[in-house]
């Protein structure tokens, strides 16, 4: 492996999780991970995949919080998702602390003709509740709706535009923290987007 990762331009740490696999992407001169999406197996690189079609319904989950801002934050994300996707049927849900739950979600998609519900967990580690949690609150969910399918992808983790939003949530905190941007929405009026001496 280490052979093959010198001739490769990625350079990939020498601990990585036992869940992940290296392989070679004959569509690519890189290595990709691969084991970490359940519909792709390409470790998050875009490919002509199949999509979300007529009669599916997609809910976005994350774990909940006790805050309500935190909570609202996934709803301004469903809207922003269901805006440039322009799927018919995305709901939001939380895991667990707060509403609409997996289940309730799940509901509403089937109320709105979904006959494939994708739980896609918002989520950056495929940690115990991808792993377990969310996949039995989908199953839980799904025994009241004999004959809707249903499947949970991937977290976000390792997909390679991760690195742009990232890269781009650096530059623009630094670019409030020189005077010359707005506070963004996450951070208006905390006082948490400064430099610390």
């Amino acid at each position: 492996m280490e052979a093959a990762a010198a001739s490769s331009s990625l350079v990939f740490p020498r601990a990585i999780p036992g869940f992940v696999k290296l392989r070679l992407d004959p569509l690519k001169t890189e290595k990709l991970r691969s084991g970490l999406c359940l519909a792709t197996a390409n470790g998050g690189f875009r490919k002509a995949l199949n999509g979300v079609a007529e009669g599916d319904g997609v809910i976005i989950v994350d774990h909940g919080s006790r805050r309500d801002e935190s909570n609202l934050m996934l709803n301004e994300f469903v809207d922003m998702f269901r805006e440039r996707t322009k799927y018919p049927i995305v709901e939001p849900a939380h895991m667990e602390l707060a509403a609409p739950s997996i289940k309730d979600a799940f509901d509403l998609c089937v109320q709105q003709g979904a006959k494939r519900v994708i739980v896609s967990p918002f989520f950056l580690s495929p940690g115990r509740h991808w792993n377990r949690d969310i996949p039995s609150l989908t199953a839980e969910a799904a025994k009241e709706h004999p004959g809707v399918s249903y499947m949970v992808t991937a977290p976000l983790g390792l997909h390679e535009l991760l690195v742009d939003v990232l890269n781009d949530r650096i530059n623009y905190c630094l670019s409030h923290v020189a005077g010359v941007a707005e506070e963004c929405r996450v951070c208006a009026g905390t006082g948490k987007c400064r430099l610390y001496n």
